[in-house]
């Protein structure tokens, strides 16, 4: 089997771990890592044995597949020209900043043939597998995901950089219509909302509560699900899972309390959740999840079989983000207290800082 040729686009905090798993790749050449940054470029070409391109036009023809990790208001514009060669894409999540850009990036890779899989890597992580191995039929999902504000991806808002993953994750566990959503939200560094909590309600009756938050104290990536065949916990992080289910004798409708002190807490819940209920704690020995979406890539760049996820499952993601937004941006604060300041842009990232300092450097140079 040939060597498939693959590169990467944007080899900053996550790009560079794309280019390292493919250049481990015995049956992938990494021809290039390509970033406008030579020194950064330059540093992961030599990590991974490659070469260190400036722009990305310079290799669309040379490669059988790429990894677009570029900022998400770049993603359309990066991925174009290898979609329109026929080149198999993969795009770091979101897909884009809209869905107007995601349908024109799916309606691309239709036209040309070309594989297009999204990085929603959730997707991979043996905690989420151990549920669907549960085949439990979710009725009501809470999530959450938090975490300190990293001062990267501040091109869009939490929904767009943390909710996502919950969103399609949740969209792939209910396969149900969206009926409604309902969203509240705060920006505090800037122009995005850095926190947001979201309701959506499915055609089937299935319901999911959804909070993301960048600018929380402690990280934490966890869900839960309940469901007629039981609960589980999710905690994506640690990738374990927890997964509770009623014993023969509760699906039969019976609870056999006879012996068992009810005055003692400790020795009810031991009774519960050994003879009412069973509870399996998984943890399996799991390879890195991103080393499994790139090889899950691989196979679909060759031809094997279509990615875990598509291009079609992440507008569906993005659609529904893209709902919580409206409805977060409709919602209205009521109060009787004085009205707050707007909030500051002091934290929106490097970017904004680089920027601001190239604007202090231009207003003291001399004009002629």
């Amino acid at each position: 089997m040939s060597r498939l040729k693959a590169a990467v686009v944007g080899v900053g905090h996550l790009g560079q771990h794309h280019a390292r798993i493919l250049a481990a790749m015995p049956d992938v050449e990494l021809v290039a890592v390509v970033d406008p940054r030579p020194a950064q470029a330059e540093l992961i070409a030599g990590r991974c044995g490659t070469q260190a391109v400036a722009d990305y036009h310079a290799i669309v023809d040379k490669v059988d597949a790429v990894v677009v990790a570029v900022p998400t208001v770049l993603h359309r514009e990066v991925a174009t020209p290898f979609l329109e060669r026929g080149v198999a894409t993969l795009i770091e999540k979101p897909m884009a900043p809209s869905v107007a850009q995601a349908e024109e990036l799916v309606r691309l890779a239709r036209s040309s043939g070309a594989v297009l899989q999204v990085g929603h890597i959730e997707r991979f992580n043996p905690a989420l597998a151990a549920l669907k191995e549960f085949g439990i039929r979710p009725r009501f999902i809470a999530a959450e995901r938090l975490s300190m504000y990293t001062f990267r991806s501040t091109d869009v808002g939490v929904v767009l950089d943390l909710m996502i993953h919950d969103i399609d994750v949740i969209l792939s566990l209910i396969p149900a219509a969206v009926r409604s959503t309902q969203a509240v939200g705060v920006c505090l560094f800037g122009e995005h909302e850095d926190v947001a909590n979201a309701r959506i309600e499915f055609e089937d009756g299935g319901v999911a509560q959804i909070t993301a938050s960048r600018a929380s104290y402690n990280a934490q990536r966890k869900m839960r699900v309940w469901g007629a065949e039981g609960y589980a916990s999710l905690d994506f992080a640690a990738r374990e899972s927890t997964l509770v289910r009623p014993t023969e004798q509760l699906s039969r409708g019976k609870i056999d309390l006879e012996g068992v002190d009810l005055s003692n807490a400790a020795a009810v819940k031991e009774h519960l959740f050994t003879k009412v209920f069973r509870v399996d704690r998984e943890k399996p020995e799991a390879r890195e999840p991103l080393a499994l979406e790139l090889e899950d890539f691989i196979r679909a760049a060759r031809g094997i079989a279509p990615p875990l996820v598509t291009g079609e499952d992440a507008l569906r993601a993005i659609r529904v983000a893209e709902q919580i937004l409206a409805a977060l941006g409709a919602h209205r604060w009521e109060s009787t207290q004085p009205s707050l300041p707007e909030p500051t842009s002091v934290l929106r990232g490097p970017h904004a800082w680089r920027l601001k300092e190239l604007r202090a450097r231009a207003s003291e140079t001399p004009r002629v």
